[in-house]
């Protein structure tokens, strides 16, 4: 089978046959894909990689170049990162998106961080999607169910 097939249909195996938040391979669990990304196991387009974090290309990409940005120590939500650990990742982000402009002649960048409700891997990472003039593509979300601001804030304080 052609190498550049591989990635593409290890990670619809895992969408696939997951069970419980585990996948089944065999006589054995995947605890987490990205894990299995940094451990080897599975294969990824590499950007980057230090001793905290590995960069790869998004399998489902929004733009071209968008790509992620994976600590290595499993960690779930934005509540179990370290703060120096987040501040790494922050000096990362700086860093690619120079690159994203330099190679690939980005306009912008959207940065996208989900937790729990949304997060689709159960593995703390944050998406760098760059935007480029005429990408056609927008974050949808319903505003005609939103209270009032004023409202919200009164909540929140």
């Amino acid at each position: 089978m052609n190498n550049k097939y591989i990635y593409p249909i290890l990670t619809l195996l895992y969408i696939f046959l997951k069970k419980n938040d585990k996948i089944y391979l065999g006589d054995d669990y995947m605890d987490c894909l990205f894990c299995e990304i940094i451990k080897g196991n599975i294969p990824s387009k590499k950007v980057y990689e230090d001793e905290k974090v590995l960069v790869f290309l998004d399998i489902n990409p929004n733009t071209n170049g968008h790509m992620l940005i994976v600590p290595k120590e499993h960690v779930v939500t934005i509540d179990d990162i370290s703060d120096e650990l987040a501040a790494h990742i922050n000096s990362v982000k700086k860093k690619l998106y120079k690159l994203l402009k330099e190679r690939l002649n980005c306009s912008g960048l959207t940065v996208v961080q989900n937790n729990d409700y949304g997060q689709d891997v159960k593995h703390y990472h944050v998406h760098m999607i760059p935007r480029y003039e005429n990408d056609c593509w927008h974050m949808n979300f319903r505003q005609d169910n939103l209270k009032e601001i004023e409202e919200v804030l009164k909540e929140l304080n």
